[in-house]
């Protein structure tokens, strides 16, 4: 098989693997004349996106679609029914290098089926990143994927090569892994993510002298949850990545949501979930990580356990809670005002800095790049107060929600 169609294979393959952003590394160049690629702004990783919103910068390929493994949800389980393929070595290199000189990469995200057994599988895919680093010098982003059950000592060398290292989760819950990937254990792929954080915080702890210490994934670790293969709601989703937050300081949780495969097993959904759901999820943990609300807030405990698909969840929790608002932007805290809908973390700094030199005005809003619509019924400025007709009225809600559609046929 030529490499051509191994690569139309292995990265369709791929793409059902949604965690290949390139954010957080360090920052390294080639300006001194020596090496290949850059991780520097501006030249280095150039973030694209397809229409569904995932990442295509990087060169995103598995090194092989065999798999030992018979996970229900993958298309590239063991009795799936798919072409196979496998590079070697040499040939992902060869394309990484010759894709980034076309400029048509910035880096390499490479994961892998399970063949023969983990340690084997972890060694050929740390083989690609060494021979990139040390063969040629190669400095640009470099994602691996991390087998769980793999040794120890190939995870401290993938670590050394790779700016972010990555374990799937696969499943929000432990029950729903063991019945829809019965040869994986959760157990094992929280053993591993607890051995990255150590050797993460180890790097993150040693002193800065004049001999560079060893380096260890500086973009840190990352993970994946499939969204709509089983049953678990939001709220389950959103407390298994809050838990994997804070144990083991991820990055990030992707959130991919399901898509049917040929030859499906039963135990798996005729139909995918909407993809608007994903994309609540990624506004959910956006509101966890950095507007510091908790799962309890963000869903209604008294409700599904659903985020509602139709508006943001901020939106959501505001309307829930209309008793804290209307709020006085010129004199809320900094906590206060994120919780604001229509208000991002950019524009509450630019609001601070703002009305320490004269108070905010409804006309200074598109200054701040806040949406006045979303904003006004929950605030009050220096000329503007809202009804509190308006803000107690059952039809609030509706102002936010888009228009109904006739659907079509579909043909």
């Amino acid at each position: 098989m030529d490499v051509q169609r191994k690569l139309e294979i292995l990265a369709d393959a791929a793409k059902y693997d949604a965690s290949c952003a390139s954010s957080g590394t360090e920052q390294r160049d080639s300006s001194d004349g020596k090496g290949l690629g850059s991780t520097s702004p501006g030249m280095g990783i150039c973030h694209s996106y397809a229409p569904d919103g995932r990442c295509i910068s990087l060169l995103k390929v598995l090194l092989t679609n065999a798999c030992n493994y018979d996970c229900l949800y993958c298309v590239n389980r063991a009795s799936s029914n798919v072409p196979r393929a496998r590079f070697t070595i040499d040939e992902v290199v060869k394309l990484t290098l010759d894709f980034y000189r076309r400029n048509y990469i910035e880096g390499l995200f490479l994961s892998s089926g399970i063949i023969r057994s983990a340690d084997y599988t972890m060694e050929q895919v740390v083989s690609v990143a060494r021979k990139l680093r040390d063969e040629h010098h190669f400095r640009g982003y470099i994602h691996l994927k991390t087998i769980p059950e793999a040794d120890d000592a190939l995870i401290a060398e993938a670590g050394k090569y790779a700016d972010r290292l990555s374990i799937n989760i696969e499943m929000p819950e432990e029950t729903s892994l063991a019945r829809l990937a019965p040869e994986k254990d959760v157990r094992a792929i929280r053993r591993t993510m607890g051995r990255l954080r150590l050797k993460l915080d180890e790097a993150a702890e040693r002193p800065a002298t004049k001999a560079r210490p060893p380096r260890f994934a500086p973009a840190g670790q990352s993970t994946q949850m499939i969204v709509g293969a089983d049953s678990a709601s939001d709220q389950t989703i959103l407390k298994t990545s809050a838990n994997l937050y804070g144990a083991y300081r991820l990055k990030r949780v992707y959130y991919s949501a399901f898509s049917p495969i040929p030859d499906a097993s039963r135990a798996l959904p005729l139909i995918a979930p909407p993809l608007v759901r994903e994309h609540r999820l990624y506004q959910a943990d956006w509101l966890m990580r950095f507007y510091g609300f908790d799962v309890g807030e963000i869903v209604d405990g008294h409700g599904s356990g659903m985020l509602p698909l139709d508006i943001d969840p901020k939106l959501a929790w505001a309307l829930r809670h209309r008793e804290r608002f209307p709020l006085d932007v010129n004199r809320a805290s900094r906590e206060e005002l994120l919780r604001v809908p229509g208000f991002g973390r950019k524009a509450v700094d630019r609001i601070i800095a703002t009305r320490g030199v004269t108070s905010i005005r409804v006309a200074d809003l598109a200054r701040l790049h806040i949406p006045r619509n979303k904003a006004l019924p929950f605030i009050v400025l220096s000329d503007h107060r809202p009804s509190v007709r308006l803000l107690d009225a059952a039809g609030l809600a509706e102002r936010f929600r888009p228009p109904a559609k006739q659907l079509g046929f579909g043909f």
